[in-house]
């Protein structure tokens, strides 16, 4: 059984992993703005993980017998700069999810529920990845600095990626 305040903190992420998806839409879009197709499809790709992770959390909380509360999502930024600073604002805000399932992770072992605490390991792995390649992104645009044709060639990268669907929890 879990707890009603456990059970409210993982329903508040399932937003927070909502507003996620939604902020990487908006990265997305703004990236098709100023002609990097590329990134806007990294970023694409960004929001459909970011779906499964929140719908992750919603269908964990179905199998413990709570029914989630859907919240309002709020609305994301519209513009973000430079490629640079898009991925800046993108690692800032994966650095924000982490301290959250840590938050989440922090109160599953004081409330010693064990099932919590092994369900939300595959998030506490999956943010040390998360933050691993947004850092690895900003290094290479930092190297690329004005550099045109190595910016070319990060959106040819970018745009190559393609959405393997995760398995949460495992």
């Amino acid at each position: 059984m879990i707890s009603d305040k456990m059970a409210a903190a993982i329903n508040t992420q399932v937003n927070r992993e909502m507003y996620s998806a939604y902020l990487y839409l908006a990265m997305s879009a703004y990236s098709e703005s100023i002609d990097l197709p590329g990134f806007a499809n990294w970023f694409r790709i960004q929001y459909q993980e970011e779906m499964v992770h929140a719908f992750g959390l919603y269908d964990y909380l179905i199998s413990r017998d709570y029914t989630p509360v859907l919240l309002a999502i709020e609305q994301p930024p519209k513009a973000f700069g430079t490629p640079l600073e898009i991925f800046k604002a993108a690692l800032e805000h994966e650095k924000k999810v982490t301290a959250w399932i840590n938050e989440l992770v922090t109160m599953a072992v004081a409330e010693q529920d064990y099932a919590a605490q092994s369900f939300l390991q595959w998030y506490v792995k999956e943010q040390v990845e998360e933050e691993a390649t947004a850092k690895l992104i900003i290094q290479e645009l930092k190297m690329a600095g004005n550099d045109g044709s190595t910016l070319f060639m990060i959106n040819r990268e970018l745009g190559a990626r393609v959405f393997t669907a995760p398995v949460v929890g495992q």
